[in-house]
């Protein structure tokens, strides 16, 4: 049951203060791109990678995966000025696959076993994505800062990625949303706006983005407790 996977890695990440990239921000050695890339290398099921970058950097990332031995990366697309633009742009790239998924480049703590249940469930329904229940209380405030009301958290669910889609219905809620001039949140966003159902797959709550400072401590103890 295959696929191919659309990963943006053009965003320098500001809030990581990292100077560059943060695809290449290392971890215990490893540059994060790499970490993240290597779980679709290993995966039987994935026949290529479509990379959103600033054009750039695209001999450093060349650079990368030829010391690495990426080998599944079929092509490098540019980066847009939003992420949904750049993730667009990876799927026009995509060629004769019907599962299509997208991954952000920071979140390399994806497992083979999550993907395959994403792949399946959204080859049977259309699309799936990757959710854990949010844990923290959620105030909804006022523009200046002061609590409004408590939020009723049961049914709400902090989304993950990979994100998976029929290659059709994913090109045709971006080609709407292009259209339409629509920015949204996530990629699952868009699909919703067209009235699709979308199946939750109950994630892992190690399968964090590296956004912030604070993120690269949480990634080295998983690392730590996974011995890599």
């Amino acid at each position: 049951m295959n696929y191919q996977v659309v990963i943006p890695a053009a965003g320098q990440g500001k809030r990581m203060n990292a100077g560059k990239n943060k695809q290449f921000i290392s971890i215990k050695g490893v540059p994060v791109i790499v970490r993240t890339l290597k779980v679709f290398e290993s995966d039987d099921w994935c026949d290529g990678m479509i990379l959103s970058i600033n054009k750039s950097e695209e001999d450093e990332f060349k650079a990368l995966f030829q010391t690495y031995n990426i080998t599944k990366v079929k092509a490098f697309v540019d980066g847009g000025a939003e992420r949904q633009h750049s993730v667009y742009n990876g799927i026009k790239a995509i060629k004769n696959s019907e599962i299509v998924l997208v991954h952000d480049g920071a979140r390399p703590f994806i497992t083979i076993d999550k993907i395959h249940e994403l792949v399946e469930v959204a080859k049977s329904k259309g699309a799936s994505i990757l959710a854990v229940p949010v844990k923290d209380t959620i105030k909804q405030a006022f523009s200046d800062q002061t609590v409004e009301k408590t939020v009723e958290r049961s049914n709400l669910w902090s989304v993950q990625t990979p994100q998976a889609f029929h290659y059709d219905v994913i090109r045709n809620a971006h080609e709407i949303a292009d259209r339409d001039e629509f920015l949204g949140t996530d990629d699952a966003s868009l699909v919703e706006r067209l009235g699709r159902n979308i199946q939750i797959i109950i994630g892992d709550y190690q399968n964090i983005k590296l956004t912030t400072p604070d993120d690269l401590i949480f990634a080295e103890a998983i690392l730590n407790q996974w011995k890599k």
